[in-house]
């Protein structure tokens, strides 16, 4: 019993090695190229499972389809107009024909290998047919960086389709100048930032001048307006009062010149004014013992029979 035991696990171990040589499968992130004796026989590119030759009669080597990255180390270039910059790039790619190749290079490394010496040469021939500053720059149409790079992908998929695969897009991580540069131009940007500063200054400068300017003639527009406007309606008040005044004084002449009076010695005698004026003057008219009209105080004055007297007591009227 024990015997036919070990012997019936023995055919299950001889029989799982024998399908783990004959049968292999394929995934669909991969190609399969089945090899006899190291030479391709057949290329599998759809998943499933297939059979073969056991080994060492029949082999199988596996290439991914998946994407893949290279990257470029920093590389020296020149640009168009002989500036010396520092670019590190990658490139993606991947297998467009399996069995090509594996003829041509074999694995990944290989690829790696061949993309080394074609970004590099196409990236440094496609930088060295633009200036710095159509590759650096704040204006977005006068930047050339895009379609420079999108050129070298043409370039670098042409040159590496008989090898087996393509290259899908190259893109810089980074561009910059060499350190020994770096210094002069950090400095000629800067220089170039405050030329820039001081010509917005300057336009900032002019723009609030002539903002100033329009609103000070605005200002004056205004104020002239203004003072047209009450300059009419002072006029307009001064001959409604005018032809009130006159009204007035046609109704009662005597009355309204007596009035008059009376408002104008309300308005330049207080307790304290000493008027001195000749008894001739319009403005003692009321206060004049000879005029009938005279003011309450006078008729002493007037009884005393000469012009001194009347007009002391004019005087002494109006101190009170």
């Amino acid at each position: 019993m024990k015997l036919l035991r070990n012997l019936t696990l023995g055919v299950l171990a001889l029989g799982f090695l024998a399908v783990s040589l004959v049968y292999f499968q394929v995934d669909t992130t991969e190609d399969a190229i089945v090899t006899q004796f190291g030479n391709p026989v057949r290329v599998i590119t759809e998943p499933g499972l297939y059979a073969k030759l056991p080994d060492p009669v029949q082999s199988i080597v596996k290439i991914s389809k998946q994407l893949q990255v290279y990257n470029l180390p920093r590389t020296e270039f020149l640009s168009g107009d002989k500036k010396n910059i520092v670019a590190e790039a990658y490139a993606t790619w991947r297998v467009t024909d399996a069995l090509a190749f594996l003829k041509n290079v074999r694995d990944v490394r290989g690829a790696d290998t061949r993309l080394n010496d074609i970004i590099r040469s196409e990236l440094g021939a496609a930088l060295g047919q633009v200036d710095l500053g159509r590759l650096v720059t704040v204006d977005a149409s006068q930047v050339r960086l895009p379609e420079t790079l999108t050129a070298v992908k043409d370039r670098a998929a042409a040159r590496t389709e008989p090898y087996g695969f393509t290259v899908t897009d190259v893109q810089l991580k980074e561009l910059t100048f060499p350190e020994a540069n770096l210094t002069s131009v950090f400095q000629r940007m800067r220089s170039e930032r405050e030329a820039i500063a001081r010509q917005f200054r300057s336009e900032g400068t002019e723009e609030a001048a002539r903002i100033r300017a329009a609103a000070d003639a605005e200002k004056a527009q205004i104020l002239a307006t203004a003072n047209q406007e009450a300059a009419e309606t002072r006029g307009r008040a001064d001959a409604d009062a005018i032809a009130i005044y006159a009204r007035a004084f046609g109704k009662d002449k005597e009355f309204y010149q007596f009035s008059r009076t009376l408002e104008s010695y309300g308005k330049f005698i207080d307790e304290g004014t000493t008027l001195i004026l000749p008894s001739s003057s319009e403005l003692l008219r009321y206060l004049d013992p000879r005029s009938s009209l005279s003011l309450p105080g006078t008729s002493e004055a007037a009884k005393a029979g000469t012009p001194k007297a009347a007009t002391d007591a004019a005087k002494m009227e109006v101190q009170r």
